[in-house]
């Protein structure tokens, strides 16, 4: 696989890499992140390999991240048009304005428009809701992005972290309305977070939207630099920066043994194995690669040349198992599909026999 080797984003015709270059690490605003001529660095090495898609949001490092983005691409104009750039509108830059942040229209056009000025672009190519605004109608927040897709500001419009409930409707109020519909959903998806699977995964997929997932290392839990001999301890990682205080549990551990074991026996890192593990999974979704400087960028790249082995991705799918949510307990468990199909076989799914289906004397009602 190469990063020149693009997909078509959700049922558009956007063409983008398959992995997104998350730049949440760009600027040192938050204690852990990248100076701009690192991140340069990295920016640069992953558009040489053929890198088109970006990701940003108007709070990341205080709005640094996407500063860096606009002074590269301010200086670099005629590379601007190559590149996808994702941003997100919703976080609050302004404190004790309650109009600073979320996803009614006044809000929404306001935080786009200084998105365009820190990036120093006059589009945006993918503009994302960066989370359920519970305070604001969704028929506005949809109204509201249509209105910058209308005014020429954004191409495609997207929802991130958001209830399946409302992705769904606001994609049949966009359909209804012959407004521009969402093209893209971002999730957080690892080994630690995968009860998406349930709800979100295939809401995607039948509503015929992209799947882009953050944090598929788990803020670099699985990277390979934790272990149960530093106990989590590593300076300078997140873990013991922005996530203080967060204990790894028992199936993390596990989880991590195994990584080390399977990057040891096929030759690459654990960070290679768990990335791998992510895109062999059947959403195909689009995983976001966050690097604070360029060794990181190359060892995350790795997965370019790496193809998970069926058995070592089925084990790893085991271990990192969630506990079953409700839809998979109850409305989809084997009792209510051997309810349905009492023992017959459907687009290839056989049930058993459900025990208490009528015989043919026993209808008598």
């Amino acid at each position: 696989m190469k990063l020149s080797d693009y997909v078509t984003l959700g049922k558009s015709g956007l063409r983008v890499s398959p992995f997104c270059l998350g730049t949440m690490t760009f600027g040192t605003d938050w204690g852990w992140g990248a100076d701009e001529e690192e991140s340069v660095r990295v920016l640069e090495r992953y558009m040489e390999l053929g890198g088109n898609f970006l990701d940003t949001a108007n709070c990341y490092t205080n709005g640094h991240s996407e500063v860096i983005l606009g002074n590269y691409f301010g200086k670099n104009k005629f590379k601007r048009d190559r590149m996808v750039i994702a941003t997100k509108g919703f976080g609050n830059m302004y404190s004790g304005d309650p109009n600073g942040g979320g996803t009614n229209f006044k809000s929404l056009v306001n935080a786009c428009d200084e998105s365009l000025r820190r990036l120093q672009t006059d589009y945006i190519d993918l503009y994302y809701v960066h989370h359920w605004d519970p305070h604001t109608p969704v028929e506005e927040t949809m109204y509201a992005l249509n209105h910058l897709v209308e005014a020429g500001k954004v191409r495609y419009i997207a929802f991130s972290d958001t209830p399946a409930w409302v992705t769904c409707k606001a994609q049949m109020i966009a359909n209804e309305n012959h407004w521009a519909p969402l093209t893209a959903y971002e999730m957080e998806y690892n080994f630690s977070e995968r009860t998406v699977e349930t709800e979100m995964m295939p809401m995607a997929k039948e509503l015929g939207i992209g799947v882009v997932t953050w944090s598929p290392l788990r803020k670099g839990l699985y990277s390979g630099k934790y272990t149960r001999e530093n106990n989590g301890n590593v300076p300078g990682g997140r873990l013991a920066t922005r996530y203080k205080g967060q204990v790894i549990t028992e199936q993390q551990f596990q989880i991590i043994d195994e990584l080390l074991a399977m990057a040891k026996e096929y030759g690459t890192t654990p960070a290679t194995v768990a990335l791998a593990w992510v895109k062999s999974r059947p959403a195909n979704s689009i995983p976001l690669l966050g690097a604070r400087n360029i060794e990181q960028l190359e060892s995350n790249l790795n997965v370019l040349d790496f193809v998970l082995p069926k058995e070592a991705a089925d084990k790893l799918s085991k271990l990192s198992a969630p506990p079953e949510s409700f839809v998979e307990h109850d409305i989809l468990s084997e009792n209510a599909i051997s309810m349905l199909q009492t023992g017959t076989t459907i687009n290839g799914w056989t049930s058993k026999p459900w025990p208490m289906t009528p015989g043919p004397d026993d209808i008598r009602w």
